[in-house]
């Protein structure tokens, strides 16, 4: 064969007016911003339809054709079995570890303990020096976790420069989680940046604080939210550098960046592009040429669900996919069984073999910002860029991230998105697969490790105390109402039942039976369907066999005219 296929070239261009013109006859006078048109939390305009971007660029992020680094939690209380969990998850793919300290901001009650002797159990066989990358995921003690870190390295005779580690102190994030500080910023400013120096001086020359927008994701905050609270971290941290004596140039090194990644796709990967140009444009401004930042993904916890948990398997797929195509450096994938409890085996390899899978078979690292050009992703990055900007403006107006957690206004700003988040997720308007849409009664329980959780050390006299942000799953008030009806099901052998009276023929009833279905069960009502009636007589007589006092009549509005 030797004609090459013309494909698109083969159809007759069309004009967005005249795509317009088809669309509008479809609606046939339907409002097309409401059918049509969404918007995001941030009030971003979503269009149904997007030409090209000419002259776009790709965005600069990790190294042209690079794999990303896939890293696994390491998070067993015990160190021998994290150690296990360790050195499995290395032999069989994985290429870094994310060693989760107690009290962490996604520890889920379970962590390390930050002892010296813990973290070389932990470590014991890891070749640091092997290309690996080290994360640590830190909670309070994270000043003395780096230096026990530091020490390790030193005794097994490496050079610091070998071993690629980032050491993830956030003491912002960890104030904003926790809701107290022992010291002021001012105070623990000054301690921060010595522990940096004195890694710096012993060879650790990157990735010593983690600007971390996972606490704002997880605290139900908007996209532009977590950006403006991940750029006004790492501004902070650069001032608090600046007053310690360290040059712009080697504090910016010093500073990383931790995301969120969800099951929006399409945002997702714009956020991860906006945070590079974001903080592209902070560098500029202190007249520095921009270096690309590192940053690292973590699959969304606001997102995962207890029930149905085999569907986390399909958001979290959707997750790293947006992670990896918006250019992160490295990414975590939640075990899909996390909500329930501590992943076991099976769960920690899923969530491995999901991002190999998507690296070594459908290469997609291969391709340098592949969503580069697409007007939808270009114009939502530009977008939530200049929202994000405006509200990292807010937050300096009020101080800085510090001051404007301490004033409450971060606080406030997230609760009102948080609040019409969740108000969506109740109406179904933000459907959750396999909890408020498509549940499954009959689901059998998934498998976790029968591991105690720890209560990680508190501060015993906070010098401050502010009102925490909130770490939640949307799906969480489904799951109460699930877990009411488990236990009528288990003191009575039967769950609360609704009859589903079914009128007319299938085509009559199977929307508003399906929507039944799912409205009832979402909540643990058993919905009890049948293949319907046309007979009045009948559809009594079925009820009253059934023994269930509740019923919802389901037809057309055809047949609710003439017989309901």
């Amino acid at each position: 064969m030797t004609d090459e296929l013309s494909l698109a070239a083969d159809f007759p261009p069309v004009t967005e007016t005249e795509w317009r013109k088809l669309v509008e006859a479809a609606l046939k006078g339907a409002d097309f911003d409401k059918r049509l048109v969404s918007r995001t939390y941030d009030g971003l305009r979503i269009e149904p339809l997007y030409p090209r971007a000419a002259g776009a660029k790709p965005v600069a992020g990790r190294k042209p054709g690079a794999a990303w680094s896939v890293m696994q939690r390491v998070d067993h209380p015990d160190p021998a079995a994290a150690n296990a969990q360790a050195l499995e998850d290395l032999e069989n793919g994985a290429t870094g570890l994310t060693l989760v300290m107690a009290g962490s901001t996604n520890a889920n009650g379970y962590g390390l303990d930050p002892s010296p002797e813990t973290l070389a159990r932990v470590l014991e066989g890891v070749k640091l020096d092997a290309g690996i990358r080290i994360d640590f995921d830190q909670g309070p003690a994270g000043f003395s976790v780096a230096r026990h870190f530091a020490d390790l390295v030193r005794a097994q005779n490496l050079r610091p420069d070998a071993v690629d580690a980032a050491a993830g102190v956030d003491p912002i994030a960890a104030f904003a989680l926790s809701g107290h500080s022992k010291f002021s910023w001012n105070e623990l400013s000054t301690d921060f940046v010595a522990a940096a120096r004195e890694l710096h001086e012993r060879g650790f020359r990157k990735s010593f604080a983690a600007a971390d927008g996972r606490t704002i994701h997880n605290a139900g905050g908007s996209e532009a939210q977590e950006l403006s609270f991940a750029i006004a971290s790492a501004v902070e941290y650069l001032r608090a550098f600046e007053k310690g004596g360290v040059s712009p140039d080697i504090a910016r090194d010093m500073i990383y960046f931790r995301l969120s990644a969800d099951a929006d796709e399409f945002l997702t990967i714009a956020k991860f592009r906006a945070l590079r140009k974001l903080w592209a444009r902070v560098q500029e401004t202190c007249k520095l040429t921009p270096k690309p930042a590192y940053v690292a993904a973590e699959t969304a916890w606001r997102m995962m669900t207890k029930r149905d948990p085999n569907v986390n398997m399909l958001r979290t797929t959707i997750a790293v996919t947006s992670a990896g195509l918006g250019d992160a450096d490295s990414i975590t994938a939640l075990p899909h069984t996390v909500a329930l409890g501590l992943p076991d085996a099976f769960a920690r390899r899923l969530a491995r073999n999901t991002q190999l899978i998507l690296l070594e078979e459908s290469h997609l690292a291969k391709v340098t910002d592949p969503a580069a050009g697409s007007g939808a992703i270009e114009e939502l990055t530009k977008k939530l860029c200049t929202v994000a900007w405006n509200k990292f403006q807010e937050i300096e107006s009020h101080g800085g991230v510090w001051m404007a957690l301490e004033n409450g206004f971060i606080q406030s700003s997230v609760a009102s998105v948080r609040s019409e988040r969740q108000q969506s997720a109740a109406r179904r308007k933000d459907a959750i697969t396999g909890t408020s849409d498509y549940p499954n009664l009959g689901e059998t329980t998934a498998v976790t490790l029968d591991v105690a959780k720890v209560a990680p050390n508190k501060e015993t006299t906070p010098a401050i105390t502010v009102q925490a942000l909130p770490r939640a799953r949307l799906a969480e008030p489904f799951e109460r109402l699930r877990e009411a009806s488990d236990r009528i099901l288990e003191k009575t052998g039967t769950r609360p039942k609704v009859f589903l009276a079914n009128l007319g023929k299938v085509s009559d009833f199977t929307a508003r039976t399906t929507y039944a279905k799912n409205f009832y069960e979402a909540g643990g009502i058993e919905a009890l369907t049948n293949d319907g009636f046309n007979r009045r007589a009948d559809i009594v007589a079925a009820f009253k066999r059934s023994g269930v006092r509740l019923a919802c009549l389901c037809s057309s509005n055809k047949v609710y005219a003439s017989e309901a």
